[in-house]
Parts: structure tokens; C-alpha cells; sequence
């Protein structure tokens, strides 16, 4: 089987370009930029943006199944931006998993699709997608998913995994983001409360990627829907943070400010930031408020019944891989 990865060179793209090829797979990833360490292990690469669709055709051709993992992620930038990768581009992979007779097709969505801003407390895949969103990248992951769910057919099964705040060694982006704001003394705790959460470590949220792939196939129970994938085991979000910062010889963030203060934060900040152009993104937004303030877990059972799917690295274990990663 010759598997696409598209985002191979990522945390979670990389991960599932590992496990495919321990699986014998043969591996090819679409990237904007090539990856020595793909190189190493004899991954092919091939480079384009998702948005040029003669670049994605090249990349998907002679492929057997496609796992659209690239995105633009963030929480500013331009709407066209995050349009121009994460909807157009998935328009793109759609196309040429179509033109290229593609059997299967797993995208990377996000919980981020469903979250309207309150909290959401065991949510299913019952859950609509909000009227409105507070940044690009929910409103723009929400319209690719819905697109890839829409392309499901007799000739390409489709099936989109919500995988939330996926984590452990070799994350160049969460954990790194949290340890440089406390060791300057940036990172504050928002109200009152500690909200639940839902984490992913790295090797489940690869693992449910094959699994679900595994059971993928026109007409099968999981084609064209979405499922959320995480740890099954929410935790304080303060309670997580906490941990990796002491893991990391940092003292544990104590300091709060309010929820009203932050919204007028987050607000003024956006305001500031979007009419003098700034390129880099506002140290605190709205949506980022949000997602500090409510509590945001959900049932995963959908996904355990249908493909199987159990998340064999728990929170305590994974903290324990993640702190001998650091220490090396």
C-alpha cells in the first residue's frame, strides 16, 4: 500500500508517516519545505503548497489512501491565509483523490469545529457547528471538514477525526508556546476555576488515524463522519499546565486575572493588532480566552465502537515519556 501524508514533516503528520512505514507502508509526503529527517527514513517528499492543485495531483497519484494531516493552525493571521490552506487545500486533496481514483481519504479536523465558545462537557458527534467563530482557523477547519464529510461516496470512503490539544516529545508548538511564556513571566491563570479538558498524546492521536483508515471503506460504519479522538481523560487544564512546568523546573502559575478583565484584553488587543497590521499574533485574543475559561471534553466512545480505537498511552505515562524527552 502507498500511503500520502500530507503535512508528513509535522508533529502529527510525522507520527503517522512512523507508524505507517513500521506497518511496511510505502510513504509519501506533501510539504511546502523538505525534512532531512523524512530523508532519513526513506519517506518520499514532494514539495508544493496545498493550494497550487497541480502540486496536490502530483502528490496524490498513484496513491492507494490520503491522510490530509496539513492545515494552517494558529489563532490570528489573515482569513484569507487560513482559507487558502485549510479549505481550498482540502477542496484540492478532495479533487485529486477523485481524479486519481483514491479509495480512501482521513482528514485531521479539530474539536475546534463544534466549540461555539461555553462549555462543553462530555459533548458526541451530536453537536453542531456554532453560527459563529471567534477566529479563522475554527471557521475555516469547520468548512473543510464539512467538505470532506460532503465527498464521501461509492468510490471514496471519507472520514474526519477531531483529535484535541495533541501533545508529548517532539511538540514544537503547545508545550514549547507554555514554557516560554512562564519563563517570562507572561503566562497568567484566567477566572476562578480550573476547566476540564481533553488532551491527546502524540502516539493515540497517529494510532486513531489508522485505525480509523483500517475500517474505512464505502458504505463501512465510519464513512463520512466525524469523530472526536483524545485521551478519554480530561484533566484541569491548570492541573496539566502545572505539571509540565514543574517538569521543566518552573514554578507552578498562581497568578490570575479575571474573565471580564481578559475578554477586554483580548479585545483591545485584536482592535490594536488588526489596524496597525501587526504580522505576529496578539499576546492574548478572544478565542484564546475561551479556550482557557471553558471547560471542552468529549465522549469518545463513538470512536471505540466503531474502528476500535483506545488510547493506550495514558496522561500519567505520557508526562513521564515527555519529561525524559526534555531531560535528554
Amino acid at each position: 500500500m502507498k500511503a500520502l501524508v500530507t503535512g508528513g514533516g509535522g508533529f502529527l503528520g510525522g507520527a503517522i508517516a512512523r507508524l505507517l512505514q513500521e506497518r511496511g507502508c510505502a510513504v509519501r509526503s506533501f510539504t511546502r519545505s523538505r525534512y532531512l529527517w523524512l530523508d532519513e527514513i526513506d519517506v518520499e517528499q514532494v514539495l508544493g503548497d496545498l493550494a497550487d492543485r497541480s502540486a496536490v495531483e502530483q502528490a496524490v497519484a498513484g496513491c492507494d489512501v490520503v491522510f490530509h494531516v496539513a492545515a494552517k493552525a494558529g489563532v490570528w493571521g489573515r482569513y484569507e491565509d487560513y482559507y487558502s490552506t485549510n479549505v481550498t487545500g482540502t477542496e484540492n486533496v478532495i479533487a485529486a483523490c477523485q481524479a486519481h481514483g483514491v479509495s480512501r481519504l482521513i482528514a485531521t479536523s479539530t474539536p475546534s469545529v463544534v466549540h461555539a465558545g461555553g462549555d462543553i462537557a462530555g459533548g458526541d458527534e451530536s453537536l453542531p457547528y456554532p453560527d459563529h467563530f471567534e477566529a479563522a482557523y475554527p471557521e475555516t477547519k469547520a468548512l473543510a471538514e464539512k467538505a470532506v464529510l460532503a465527498a464521501n461516496s461509492p468510490t471514496l470512503a471519507t472520514v474526519a477525526l477531531r483529535p484535541h490539544l495533541v501533545w508529548g516529545p517532539g511538540d514544537p508548538h503547545l508545550i514549547p508556546r507554555v514554557v516560554a511564556r512562564a519563563k517570562s513571566g507572561k503566562l497568567r491563570r484566567i477566572g476562578a476555576g480550573d476547566p476540564l479538558v481533553d488532551v491527546t498524546y502524540i502516539d493515540n492521536a497517529a494510532e486513531a488515524h489508522l485505525l480509523a483508515a483500517d475500517r474505512l471503506a464505502p458504505h463501512s460504519v465510519v464513512a463520512g463522519k466525524a469523530y472526536f479522538i483524545s485521551n478519554g481523560e480530561p484533566i484541569g487544564l491548570w492541573v496539566f499546565i502545572n505539571r509540565i512546568l514543574s517538569d521543566n523546573g518552573l514554578s507552578p502559575v498562581t497568578r490570575r486575572v479575571t474573565v471580564r478583565q481578559a475578554k477586554l484584553a483580548g479585545r483591545v488587543l485584536e482592535w490594536w493588532y488588526r489596524n496597525l497590521r501587526l504580522a505576529e499574533e496578539p499576546p492574548l485574543t478572544r478565542f484564546v480566552v475561551d479556550q482557557l475559561t471553558t471547560s471542552h471534553w468529549y465522549d469518545i466512545s463513538a470512536a471505540r465502537r466503531d474502528f476500535g480505537y483506545e488510547p493506550r498511552i495514558t496522561i500519567a505515562e505520557g508526562l513521564k515519556r515527555l519529561k525524559q524527552s526534555m531531560q535528554q
